[in-house]
């Protein structure tokens, strides 16, 4: 959807206005400010939602939009090209902050500043603006994929600037602002944390939770059931993969299949949230130095994390599976530090796109009380060989060569030992 401003044909007939600025808008009290304040700046501003999959009414968001002062609305709906090219691809690269966090909102944050930027060369804006907080990782990830997306655009960022600041110290004060202008904002009290949904997770922070030893309040979480409350019987799914992407999901106790990628995503995060499936509480190393506690409910994601890594254990080789998983923490860090769009990803990605070739097969899991188990697994790409792994069958491999291997690997081993007994170092038995 978007609103009825005249579209150039062709892009000689764009002409770029250093006034027109392209909002990232989500329709919460912050940029419902911003919008009203860069109106009041002079500036002509374009609202531009991302449907990332939260559950929100768009027409009602773009609406408050229109109310408030916007020049022109796009509601732009991401979810497939969220799915395909960013859930899909950090998923086969095993990317996970910090061992724990599946990057949801970190994902989120590309797909959304791409498309912003090309409303802004579709309209000829000559600023991009968010509402990211100067505190957080989301201005960052925001402003490096501007920059190399749209080097030349300005880049708007209130929350950084000094007079903002001081007109808008507090929520009270933003709120106070939106009565005066009669701004249409739903907000009314300080919630009791902050909470960011997209097709991959809902994450929660800030308020109660910003004390690390406060326990969640059971009725925060939306996505997941509490494992104690999950149902007494386990699920089991079979997902399919092909060059190490999911392909279909087939639920095995009542046949439902789905191989259209957002409904295959959609479907896990149904049914591994009924089951108690994804929750993650910790606490992390922000990109700007700050460490933060963040809660998160990531089902879909947890449960193709969990099988494609079974499936690569069957059909990946393991030197290549080795040097994926060096990068892997590094394509984590990236992701979460906001270089989605940088050369170091794009080497990255070429490396991994060349490592799931071929990672092709099919895992049955069972899904039970907030835990996701592998039961089964099958590849037509199978580097597995039941004879040659078999203890009742010899299956071409001679027992014999384990003597040559094991005395070349011990070499050193030895070496390293009779060096320290000449230095005196060596305090163990002989």
């Amino acid at each position: 959807m978007q609103g009825g401003t005249h579209r150039p044909n062709t892009v000689s007939e764009i002409v770029v206005d250093p006034n027109r600025v392209v909002l990232a808008y989500s329709g919460g009290l912050d940029t419902a400010c911003i919008l009203k304040t860069l109106i009041d700046r002079g500036h002509e501003v374009i609202a531009f939602v991302a449907d990332v999959g939260q559950k929100e009414d768009f027409e009602e968001i773009a609406e408050r939009a229109r109310r408030t002062g916007a020049h022109d609305v796009f509601v732009s709906d991401l979810r497939r090209e969220f799915v395909t090219d960013f859930i899909f691809p950090a998923i086969a690269g095993n990317a996970v902050y910090e061992n724990r966090y599946l990057l949801g909102t970190a994902l989120a944050r590309p797909v959304i500043a791409k498309r912003q930027v090309e409303v802004a060369l579709e309209v000829g804006a000559g600023a991009l603006a968010h509402g990211a907080t100067g505190k957080g990782n989301d201005q960052v990830r925001f402003e490096l994929a501007f920059a190399a997306l749209a080097p030349r655009l300005e880049v708007i960022a209130p929350w950084k600037e000094r007079a903002f600041l001081e007109r808008f110290q507090g929520r009270s004060d933003l709120l106070a602002f939106a009565r005066e202008h009669a701004i249409p904002v739903e907000a009314t009290v300080e919630k009791p944390f902050s909470s960011d949904e997209n097709l991959m997770h809902r994450s929660y922070e800030a308020g109660i939770l910003e004390d690390p030893d406060v326990t969640p309040p059971e009725d925060m979480f939306k996505l997941t059931r509490s494992p104690q409350e999950a149902p007494d019987q386990p699920t089991r799914l079979a997902i399919r993969f092909k060059d190490a992407i999911p392909v279909e999901v087939e639920n095995l106790e009542d046949g439902t299949v789905h191989t259209d990628p957002v409904e295959l995503f959609e479907y896990v995060n149904q049914v591994g949230g009924a089951n108690g499936v994804g929750r993650i509480d910790m606490v992390e190393n922000r990109y700007v130095g700050i460490k933060s506690r963040g809660v998160y409910e990531t089902p879909g994601g947890t449960i193709l994390h969990h099988a494609l890594r079974d499936l690569e254990g069957m059909a990946m080789d393991r030197e290549v599976l080795r040097l994926r998983d060096m990068l892997s923490p590094r394509f984590a860090e990236l992701i979460y530090n906001g270089f989605w769009f940088s050369p170091e990803m794009d080497f990255i990605q070429a490396a991994f796109r060349q490592s799931e070739k071929l990672i092709d097969g099919r895992v049955r899991l069972q899904l039970y009380r907030g835990g996701v188990s592998s039961v089964g697994r099958e590849s037509s790409t199978s580097l597995y060989d039941q004879e040659l792994s078999s203890m009742d069958m010899a299956g071409g491999y001679d027992q014999e060569d384990a003597r040559g291997f094991i005395r070349i690997n011990a070499l050193r081993l030895r070496a390293h030992k009779l060096i320290l007994r000449k230095a005196g170092e060596d305090t163990e038995p002989r």
